[in-house]
């Protein structure tokens, strides 16, 4: 019973430190203008921007998940 509410617990946990990251890269990152009001080379710049974000959280989620061994 104990390790059933504990998996329960990790998986909660997980989630919620998940979006906890998420909402900080997401501030770091700031509010994303709309694309029809951006340049060709502005919207280069935000989709290499989105792809570095996404390797950011990737990232943080890969020394999470080495971080518990």
């Amino acid at each position: 019973m104990n390790q059933i509410v504990n998996m329960i617990i990790r998986m909660v946990m997980n989630r919620l430190l998940r979006r906890g990251v998420d909402a900080g890269i997401n501030r770091v990152v700031g509010p994303k203008p709309a694309r029809g009001d951006m340049s060709p080379g502005q919207r280069a710049g935000a989709d290499a921007a989105r792809a570095t974000t996404k390797r950011a959280r990737q990232a943080m989620r890969l020394v999470r998940r080495v971080g518990r061994f």
